[in-house]
């Protein structure tokens, strides 16, 4: 058995650590694939602080990480379309084929969907193992970097393409890495106005950088200010919530226009009071979103790609492997922009 290195968390109390495991071993349908760079994902902090969350999920010890890419060195008998040497990226969500959603195609509905990297060993490691078909391969070229956050980038685009954004008003809450890139899609795709909110200022200048109509630090100006900055008076049509913030979502429902469309990504921590009389009389749709469609998501996410659209003010910050803690703490700053580990070394 070779052994690889790993950020492992071996112990059910705050911390992650750098060790020795077996090299993971190739299994029926399966690829085995080289790790050339990880983006650290929310969930990664919430498994490395190992919050109520976290202990309630996790079976240790586990290999922690579900956003990658790679190069594939192995693949098993009778998998097509993969070959040694692919550069990949992989869903993350893997499903069980024999539900009724499953058997219907639409996988990302899957009741008994397990997680890269909660339930089972994930890409936080020199190699991992995945099924082939959670293996998405680059045909066209891409950035090692942008292809490790093809999972985040993902969420992205499955949240902004639930609705129509062509000439409409974008509300965006939370200028995280899914937010930021979010407001890139939504602005690429051509809504009117693309108007994101923060309390950080370093986030919402890289939200300048990607083309947004407005940038607007909540701890200091009101919705309705922003609204007069844009000369908007009815109120956006498309809300895309990715911040799991009660006053985010309370914010956005009091300005959405009649009939609006309301996308909700952001994980609230606690349950929350909600304006429910407003979503009635004002007639709004709200839909929750959970990972990514397999593969539509995908497919729109290479084409946008193809098409010009340019992701790399999202990364912010590059990490050794071997530096994790400090990329950790830097993710966790909520100041930055999306944090990436290299472990082509």
């Amino acid at each position: 058995m070779h052994a690889m290195k790993a950020l492992v968390k071996e112990r059910a109390e705050p911390g992650l650590w750098l060790v020795d495991v077996p090299e993971p071993v190739l299994g029926p349908g399966e690829v085995k694939i080289r790790v050339l760079r990880t983006g650290i994902c929310g969930t990664d902090l919430h498994i490395r602080k190992f919050d109520d969350w976290a202990r309630q999920t996790l079976t240790l010890p586990l290999i922690v990480g579900h956003e990658f890419s790679g190069h594939v060195v192995e693949v098993a008998d009778g998998v097509e379309d993969i070959a040694v040497g692919d550069l990949v990226s992989g869903e993350g969500h893997l499903v069980c084929g024999k539900c009724r959603n499953c058997m219907a195609g639409r996988r990302h509905l899957c009741r008994n969907t397990i997680g890269l990297g909660v339930h089972r060993d994930g890409a936080f490691a020199e190699y991992l193992t995945l099924p082939a078909t959670n293996v998405w391969v680059h045909r066209t070229p891409v950035h090692p970097d942008v292809a490790a956050i093809f999972d985040p980038f993902g969420n992205a685009v499955h949240t902004a393409l639930s609705f129509p954004l062509v000439g409409e008003d974008v509300l965006i809450t939370g200028a995280g890495p899914i937010g930021l890139m979010a407001a890139a899609v939504a602005t690429h795709v051509g809504a009117r106005n693309v108007a994101i909110t923060d309390v950080s200022d370093e986030r919402l200048n890289l939200a300048t950088k990607l083309g947004v109509s407005l940038a607007l630090n909540v701890s200091r100006d009101t919705l309705a200010e922003g609204m007069r900055r844009l000369n908007m008076h009815e109120g956006f049509d498309v809300g895309l919530e990715m911040s799991g913030n009660p006053a985010a979502l309370r914010d956005m429902i009091a300005n959405m226009t009649h009939g609006g469309k309301i996308a909700m990504l952001g994980l609230p921590a606690a349950d929350f009071a909600v304006d429910w009389s407003t979503v009635v009389t004002s007639m709004l749709t709200i839909k929750g979103i959970y990972g990514r469609e397999m593969y539509e998501t995908w497919y729109n996410m290479s084409v946008l790609l193809e098409k010009g659209l340019d992701l790399s003010p999202v990364i912010t910050d590059r990490f050794s492997y071997e530096d994790f803690d400090t990329a950790f703490n830097t993710a966790a700053s909520g100041r930055t922009g999306k944090v990436i580990l290299d472990w082509s070394a």
